[in-house]
């Protein structure tokens, strides 16, 4: 018989939408999405553990994964490099490529180009671009800090006005006063 993986969700509000965010019981941070973009996020937990292989069951700050993630989002940036995450999902590449954004200093932007670098794969800018997209841990492992070569703000899957303001919150842009 198959054991099936028990997740625990919690929401959050936050500045810029509510998040989902799903740990396994050992307070491993699993997944992190928007609630609008919550079938993207079970499409992807099929895709990494299994269509039935888990369940989803509502938790209050399992692992203080949701009180880290407020503290980031009242401005205590470095809650996030502290966040136990499992890193089963994906391929070895895509392991490769998340394991190097969670290096990207707070504050900070690379290119998809410097990104495949890092990784040692300077012809694979297509490939670790799609990677970063594939990323379930997002803001934790932090996704939004990769931008285009000309510095024009590309691709988030929770949308381009999170992505700025993700990093106009860390610092890495100046946030414009209207």
């Amino acid at each position: 018989m198959v054991e099936v993986l028990a997740l625990l969700v919690d929401r959050l509000q936050t500045p810029i939408g509510e998040l989902l965010i799903v740990a396994d019981r050992d307070g491993k941070l699993r997944t992190i999405d928007w609630t609008d973009h919550e079938a993207r996020m079970r499409q992807l937990l099929d895709r990494y553990y299994g269509k039935g292989a888990y369940t989803l069951q509502s938790a209050r700050d399992p692992g203080g994964l949701t009180s880290a993630m407020r503290a980031y989002f009242k401005g205590d940036i470095g809650a996030i490099d502290r966040l136990p995450i499992d890193e089963s999902a994906g391929t070895a590449f895509q392991r490769s490529v998340w394991r190097a954004l969670r290096r990207i200093p707070k504050g900070k932007t690379i290119s998809y180009a410097e990104l495949a670098k890092r990784i040692g794969k300077p012809k694979a800018v297509r490939a670790a671009g799609l990677a970063n997209g594939q990323n379930p841990i997002s803001i934790v492992v932090p996704c939004h800090r990769v931008i285009g070569s000309n510095g024009t703000l590309t691709g988030y899957g929770g949308g381009l006005p999170r992505k700025k303001w993700l990093l106009e919150h860390e610092g890495a842009l100046a946030a414009k006063l209207f």
